[in-house]
């Protein structure tokens, strides 16, 4: 099963580890946050920790986003769950922190499980991008784990009414098809970045529907889109987080924009709920 192009008249605003330009990503309060703004669906990264557990973290070390250090892999989450991950956004943008007891879940350390959670209450269709990282010491496991979840959540068999629509994206074609032997029902997005050596011909790796093509390389190609529309493929373009980039999406008819702005995505595209 591939993902075809999304039936929209529109780019969809998805939120690049939920609205983190304003709230620290990956917690529950950006996430929050981007649909508070209209976006249509969040973006997440997800590795395993030690004690396999799925975790949405974007580095490989934790000392950027939390008061902790070392490795993802190599900790457990209850460890992980000892830091402070929220604190750092506000500190950096000169902002004076809240008390704990504002938000009590502001500085929490967010697991897959946790955010499907909130999502699945939503009972409604959003759009849900989940990217494995790679390279990680614990290989096809970061795959295997995750379709497990899904299954769990009953996301492992396509979009229908009234749930999350997951896709799996990674830069990795290895990851993706290992998705797709395990759950050939998860659609997938093939993560293509701006470099000079690589080959974008509008062709993705066999059972991909949709790329997802870094702003930058879209801007130098823009013919770059058309050509996987000829294809038949699906085009998410990341991370689109000024104006003129969500005008030139807009004017090349791509599916959907993922950004760390999604509040001026929305108003951008006029988008109406």
């Amino acid at each position: 099963m591939t993902a075809e192009p999304l039936a929209n008249d529109r780019p969809l605003v998805i939120a690049h580890r939920g609205a983190s330009h304003e709230e620290a990503e990956h917690t529950l309060r950006a996430y929050r946050k981007a649909f508070d703004h209209g976006a249509d669906g969040v973006e997440c990264d997800v590795r395993l920790t030690a004690d396999h557990h799925l975790v949405c973290v974007h580095d490989s070390r934790i000392e950027r986003t939390s008061n902790g250090s070392g490795r993802v892999s190599a900790l457990e989450l209850a460890r992980l769950e000892e830091f402070d991950w929220a604190s750092w956004k506000r500190l950096d943008r000169g902002v004076e922190d809240e008390t704990p007891e504002a938000d009590p879940e502001r500085g929490h350390l967010l697991t897959l499980r946790r955010l499907l959670d909130t999502l699945v209450e939503k009972r409604q269709e959003v759009v849900t991008l989940i990217e494995t990282k790679h390279p990680t010491r614990h290989g096809d496991d970061v795959e295997k784990t995750l379709v497990q979840v899904l299954r769990a959540f009953d996301l492992d068999r396509g979009d229908r009414p009234g749930l999350p629509h997951v896709r799996v994206m990674s830069f990795s074609a290895r990851a993706l098809t290992r998705v797709h032997r395990l759950s050939p029902g998860v659609p997938l997005v093939h993560l293509v970045a701006d470099r000079p050596a690589k080959l974008v011909d509008g062709t993705l790796p066999a059972d991909v529907g949709t790329v997802g093509l870094d702003i930058r390389l879209v801007r130098r190609k823009p013919k770059v889109v058309g050509r996987y529309r000829e294809h038949g493929h699906g085009v998410f373009v990341w991370t689109v987080d000024d104006p003129a980039d969500v005008d030139l999406c807009g004017e090349l008819g791509v599916d959907a924009v993922i950004t760390n702005r999604p509040g001026m995505a929305v108003d951008r595209l006029g988008v109406t709920r």
